[in-house]
């Protein structure tokens, strides 16, 4: 799952997913250079950043992928998920379509992504109070009957934004060294390890010997 670079312990591959206008590439932004572009335009293919932060001394290095959400760039999905091992499900608080739309979303995940991916829902634009169209408890609920973590951030006031992907950068992390640990443990319990393998000739052309004579 996770593989080393020159720079870093790790390098995981995050998905960005979502409905257009959402604001994903502003999440990204927010957490990889620490901007927000209020007129940001809608993104057009694929883009992505990357930002390295420390994990139990390890030093994390998080790969992020922002795709546009309209329908007419979703031939890209199986390449888009490729080698992903985690993924923001991003919904607008103030848009419950796009919140209606998350479990679309899902099932694209579930069809195209590894089967292991860790999964955060995100509410975003919560500085957007007075326009809330989504419930928090509602948002809670979903993620929590379909196994995922969820936040609610603002990637214009940085609300939950570093915190969002922290926690979905230490939960890949512990997935994947607690799969280390165990792989390894398989390999040294297994009898294999001790078993040198010796090559024996083919024996078609010679001619057969009996195994027993008759008395």
């Amino acid at each position: 799952m996770g593989t080393r670079d020159e720079e870093c312990d790790y390098l995981f591959k995050v998905v960005l997913i979502g409905d257009s206008g959402v604001g994903k590439s502003n999440l990204l932004s927010r957490f990889t250079r620490n901007e927000f572009n209020l007129e940001s335009k809608s993104t057009i293919g694929v883009e992505f950043a990357t930002r390295s932060i420390q994990v139990d001394g390890k030093t994390v290095k998080a790969q992020i992928w922002d795709t546009a959400g309209q329908e007419r760039y979703r031939a890209i999905t199986s390449a888009y998920y490729r080698g992903a091992v985690g993924a923001l499900l991003v919904y607008d608080i103030a848009k419950h379509l796009t919140y209606e739309n998350v479990e679309r979303w899902l099932k694209e995940l579930r069809d195209h992504a590894d089967s292991n991916i860790v999964i955060m829902l995100v509410g975003n634009k919560s500085d957007l109070r007075h326009l809330r169209a989504v419930p928090t408890d509602e948002a809670r609920a979903f993620a929590e009957k379909n196994g995922l973590s969820f936040l609610e951030t603002s990637a214009l006031d940085s609300t939950n934004v570093e915190t969002a992907f922290r926690t979905i950068l230490t939960e890949i992390y512990r997935t994947v060294s607690q799969k280390q640990m165990s792989d390894r443990r398989e390999n040294e319990m297994s009898p294999s390890n001790n078993v040198v393998s010796i090559q024996v000739q083919p024996t078609e052309n010679k001619p057969k010997m009996q195994c027993c004579q008759n008395i």
